[in-house]
């Protein structure tokens, strides 16, 4: 069994937000939401968060950034962008700087869901190491 774990949601769209908080309300996490760059690194300096959902592009910069900061965290989260172009070159690029995943809006349920399975089990696998 899954311990309950701590996800941010980062995205500039209220709507976008709103839809991915209720596809995870429900499962046993702690949700937190933020609107920028700066708003989510506050928060991730604050939680040991276990993933991050991240639009690909923010009013104050991008998933890059976070990437970046979760990398120089001491328990870094894993970070799937959510983006509405789903274009293969950016996949390639968000994976390639360590994305754990990318996800493309509107989002399904289903993905969502193993997305966060497959993130829990990793940080169970990662404790029990």
């Amino acid at each position: 069994m899954f311990k309950p774990c701590d996800i941010l949601v980062t995205s500039s769209r209220v709507e976008d937000r709103r839809a991915l908080m209720r596809i995870l309300d429900g499962l046993p996490i702690n949700v937190f939401s933020s609107s920028t760059v700066k708003q989510a690194e506050e928060v991730m300096s604050q939680k040991k968060l276990a993933l991050v959902f991240c639009d690909e592009h923010l009013p104050d910069g991008s998933y890059r950034e976070l990437l970046s900061r979760s990398r120089t965290a001491q328990k870094h989260p894993r970070l799937v962008v959510t983006t509405h172009t789903g274009e293969w070159n950016e996949y390639l690029e968000a994976t390639r700087r360590g994305a754990f995943d990318v996800i493309r809006y509107p989002l399904q349920p289903a993905d969502v869901e193993l997305i966060v399975i497959r993130a829990m089990r990793d940080q169970r696998d990662a404790s029990a190491a």
